[in-house]
């Protein structure tokens, strides 16, 4: 009975009652635990901080850069072996090439990587060149000629030009001539299935144009049509009164200093910078240009090549008329300013503002 009962009892849970048997089954169910969950610790793989760390090993970095360099070397020795139609060296490179590329991490394997790719694909190029289909070699332009023709090539409407030129034609290609070796070419790829949209093409027809109805503008009323201009005129003829009363006060002070010593010359830039303001400066620039394009001052250079200016009489006629006038531009900035009082000399304005009374 007893037999029995620890033969029937293996699947059984140990009894809890401290029976030293007991107690044995349940370490050895612990330890049988542990030992499974170590596997499957391991089969799990390296935690993301030591597939990182593994990534940064400078020794495994530079494995893999020696391993490329090695590859790029027996490209390289072996490059007459490679071309050869019977082997398959080639194709062993690039293989494993693709097993080392699955472990670059910096940009340095990467252009290792890229020069024995471009190695690969120059021998490919000449060892293809070197293949022979039924007995003839491979003719690149007679293949361009089969595709051209395939593609529907029309040298039709081109023979005129090519009998006058005397060259070769070019034709024209069909509007779905690549159309035709895509379709062509596709039974040889495995390819996605082409997209369709679901609310249809985005290439749709225009809407028609809308007739733009015009609205009708508002007229204005005779008040309006009547009231603004003469607003804009009076604004018009106050400036020009002012601009003109303002000139004229300037050729009253340059004739009153050319009356008091006719021989002595007037400084230009003496008769329009006042020292007290840049502001006024530019307008006795500004209006005294005016007075130069009237013809009642004139302006010219001293011994010393500085420019003068001086009224001119109402009897006195200059030579050429108006066409012998010429005008410049003048830039004038605060710094200029300063440099013409300090060297010039200049302590007062020879045109007094208009509200200042000048007196002799």
């Amino acid at each position: 009975m007893r037999r029995a009962i620890r033969g029937g009892d293996e699947t059984a849970p140990p009894r809890q009652n401290g029976v030293p048997g007991g107690k044995g089954d349940g370490r050895a169910a612990e330890r049988g635990d542990a030992a499974a969950a170590g596997a499957d610790d391991d089969e799990a793989g390296c935690s993301p901080a030591e597939m990182q760390d593994e990534d940064n090993d400078p020794a495994r970095r530079r494995e893999i850069r020696s391993k490329y360099r090695d590859l790029i070397n027996s490209v390289q020795q072996n490059r007459e072996d490679m071309l050869s139609p019977t082997n398959n060296k080639l194709t062993d490179v690039l293989e494993e090439a693709n097993k080392l590329f699955a472990e670059v991490r910096q940009a340095r394997e990467a252009a290792l990587d890229a020069q024995l790719l471009v190695l690969a694909t120059d021998l490919g190029k000449e060892k293809a060149s070197q293949l022979h289909a039924e007995g003839s070699a491979f003719d690149p332009s007679a293949f361009a000629e089969h595709l051209l023709s395939f593609m529907g090539l029309n040298r039709l409407e081109d023979e005129d030009e090519e009998e006058e030129g005397g060259g070769v034609s070019s034709g024209y290609l069909p509007q779905d001539a690549w159309q035709r070796v895509a379709t062509r070419a596709q039974c040889c790829f495995r390819t996605a299935p082409s997209f369709h949209y679901m609310m249809g093409s985005f290439l749709a027809e225009l809407p028609p144009p809308r007739q733009r109805v015009e609205r009708q503008r508002k007229v204005p009323g005779r008040e309006a049509k009547r009231i603004m201009p003469t607003q804009l005129r009076r604004m018009e003829e106050s400036h020009q009164e002012a601009t003109e009363k303002e000139v004229e006060r300037i050729l009253g002070y340059l004739q009153g200093y050319f009356n008091d010593d006719p021989t002595s010359p007037i400084s230009y830039y003496e008769f329009v910078i006042d020292p007290t303001s840049f502001s006024r400066s530019v307008e006795n620039i500004f209006h005294t240009s005016f007075l130069v394009r009237d013809g009642v001052a004139r302006m010219y250079l001293d011994h010393d090549k500085l420019p003068c200016i001086a009224p001119v009489e109402e009897g006195e006629v200059e030579a050429g008329g108006t066409s012998s006038r010429q005008q410049c531009v003048i830039s004038i900035s605060p710094k200029s300013w300063k440099e013409i009082i300090e060297v010039f000399s200049i302590s007062e304005p020879l045109i007094h503002p208009p509200s200042t009374q000048h007196t002799e």
